[in-house]
């Protein structure tokens, strides 16, 4: 069993809950039994009151709901996340604080992530948080561009789906702000998969990660926006259905360490 914060939660909502119920169904009652039916002279009221609840108790019960409320939501509604990288850029930011919608591919039991709701799969060009194929404990965020059966080809930074090249328009040059400074001179391209239009960025001098694949059922082909500094489906393969985590959606805040609150990216939708 890995200990992740789901983990530790569901941890706590059962430790939470088993201690409040013990004391309800059985300590409470002895508490009860232990008061006198009645007490000496000029010590009746006092006697007849049981003793109060230990605070081992007191804490559960205040704090019962609290856990259980925080793991409802982060497993079945929205769960928050931090960009670690640029890997992502420019659609992303080092420091951008994002929303992940849990629900919207269906419904997982907390720590198994075991699906037993199916609600949707993910489209060409969803930005998606999923558990990373090598290692299951740490979050990763790429766009998926690779559906279940597509074959997927990309050389000399083009990326290929089924034969048909994804159209890449020239933007200009990008300019980097905070952590993401080293990025400026890239060139910024949009790319259109289907119907979806997103930026990606393309350094001069790097070397194209070219190769082609079918991709597998029940997977996807993922890649970064920051398509010469991202690790994705190129180097370490598809992602498995049971690995994703969400869609993400929103920026709710952006903290750039030692750079301040980007005020102008609270709220940004994420496409």
């Amino acid at each position: 069993m890995r200990l992740d914060f789901p983990t530790i939660m569901v941890l706590l909502v059962l430790a939470s809950g088993f201690i409040w119920a013990l004391d309800a169904l059985v300590l409470a009652r002895r508490r009860r039994r232990a008061v006198p039916e009645v007490g000496e002279e000029g010590e009746g009221d006092a006697a007849r009151e049981p003793a109060p609840a230990p605070k081992i108790v007191e804490y559960a019960r205040s704090f019962f709901p609290v856990f259980l409320i925080v793991l409802l939501l982060r497993s079945f509604l929205i769960e928050p996340f931090r960009i670690p990288s640029g890997s992502m850029m420019p659609t992303l930011l080092v420091g951008d604080f994002i929303l992940v919608n849990k629900f919207v591919y269906g419904i997982r039991l907390p720590v198994s992530d075991r699906k037993i709701i199916e609600i949707s799969k993910p489209e060409r060009g969803d930005v998606v948080v999923f558990r990373f194929p090598e290692d299951p404990s740490t979050p990763f965020i790429k766009r998926v561009v690779g559906l279940p059966g597509d074959r997927i080809a990309y050389y000399n930074k083009v990326l290929y789906i089924n034969g048909q090249q994804a159209d890449q328009r020239l933007i200009g040059t990008y300019t980097g702000h905070g952590s993401g400074a080293s990025m400026t001179g890239a060139t910024l391209k949009q790319e259109t998969l289907v119907d979806k239009i997103h930026p990606i960025l393309i350094q001069a001098g790097y070397p194209s990660i070219d190769g082609k694949t079918v991709v597998p059922e029940g997977h996807y082909f993922v890649l970064g926006d920051n398509r010469d500094n991202s690790r994705d489906s190129r180097y370490w393969g598809t992602v498995a259905d049971e690995l994703l985590i969400g869609k993400a959606f929103t920026i709710w805040m952006n903290w750039d360490f030692g750079n301040g609150i980007d005020w102008e990216r609270i709220g940004m939708g994420i496409d």
